[in-house]
């Protein structure tokens, strides 16, 4: 066996996913023991905590069940099994084409922001005083 094959990475992902479990235990348990023996006065604050802590709780369940079950499989066709990865390659780069046009296009808009910001800096006020030094 091969370290960082698929048994190791199975493993590992396992590992890490009751690591999160154990943790957003950890945070739930004592949010409400800090609030049970009354250590904690905002009930506010305690809400959050519990909240992130079942979060990252749904998460690393789904997490370790995807770990532990592995379904790679294929998309059904008519004719044959066709594997799903270039299926979500072809719709990924759709995506990452379209969201790097929007980041190309804010950040043009950012430039030009910032160029507009250094001409406004440097410009005199009309209603100021015409003597007065910048």
């Amino acid at each position: 066996m091969v370290c960082g094959g698929f048994a190791c990475s199975k493993n590992c992902l396992c590992a890490l996913n009751l690591l999160y479990t154990l943790v957003s235990l950890l945070l739930i348990g004592i949010a409400a023991w800090g609030i049970g023996f009354g250590l904690i006065s905002s009930l506010r604050v305690v809400g959050v905590v519990i909240a992130v802590g079942i979060f990252l709780f749904l998460i690393a369940l789904v997490g370790l069940i995807g770990a532990v079950k592995h379904h790679q499989s294929c998309f059904k066709s008519s004719r044959s099994c066709v594997p799903c990865a270039p299926i979500i390659g072809e719709y990924a780069g759709e995506v990452l084409r379209f969201v790097g046009g929007i980041g190309l296009f804010f950040s043009f808009t950012e430039i030009l922001g910032v160029w507009l910001t250094y001409r406004y800096r440097n410009q005199k006020d009309p209603r100021a005083n015409p003597s007065a030094f910048l």
